[in-house]
């Protein structure tokens, strides 16, 4: 009989785990982190910090030189996404709420990657709308308004390279998708992921850490 493999984490193994990274101290990152937590209960929307790291490490093995981002917040993502790129990389970020942007390019400009980061403020989709039809990205991130993942999905799938990643965080949303119901939000991830296991475009996987992150790698 097959054996599920998995490890349920203790807080302590947690913190283990989180350690045995590079730059796990990094105290930029740290100082971001703390701000955004003086922000109150809303200091929840920021990935984590073996999520950050993931980012930058996909961002390097693949050699991208274009990404974008849907939902900066205070840029904690942005930052590790655009210390990963090249001189001449660029990142793209699409986010509604300039008062937490403000705070990222405060640490996008200490951490001398400003130049490679343009922040654009509106909806997403009618951001997404004005990308010319022939732009292309190697990565993209989405970290967003939640029953707005599938329409963003087809408007980023044609825009990424073959080969390309195509990530969508929060799509465990805290265990919810197992039984939706009335909520909005789990209904449209539950969807979406049921989605991406047999669309024949993409391949993906949907990993169990931090709140669940699905990678789709555009055939």
């Amino acid at each position: 009989m097959s054996r599920q493999k998995f490890l349920t984490l203790t807080p302590e193994l947690y913190d283990y785990a989180c350690a045995q990274r590079s730059g796990a101290h990094d105290p930029l990152l740290e100082r971001l982190r703390q701000e955004t937590d003086t922000l109150g209960d809303i200091s929840r929307m920021q990935i984590s910090r073996e999520q950050g790291s993931f980012l930058a490490l996909l961002t390097a093995a693949i050699g991208a030189r274009q990404v974008i981002e849907l939902g900066t917040f205070t840029g904690y993502s942005a930052l590790c996404f655009a210390r990963a790129l090249p001189e001449d990389g660029r990142l793209l970020c699409l986010d509604l709420n300039a008062e937490w942007t403000s705070i990222a390019r405060r640490y996008w400009r200490e951490a001398g990657v400003e130049k490679k980061v343009e922040l654009r403020l509106g909806p997403a989709e009618e951001q997404l709308q004005k990308l010319p039809a022939t732009e292309q990205f190697d990565l993209a991130f989405v970290d967003a308004n939640k029953p707005g993942y599938d329409r963003y999905y087809e408007f980023l799938l044609p825009r990424l390279r073959p080969n390309g990643l195509l990530l969508f965080d929060n799509m465990l949303y805290g265990g919810h998708v197992l039984d939706p119901q009335d909520d909005e939000d789990a209904q449209a991830l539950h969807a979406l992921n049921r989605k991406l296991a047999t669309d024949p475009r993409v391949e993906c996987v949907l990993l169990p850490f931090a709140d669940g992150i699905q990678i789709c790698r555009k055939r």
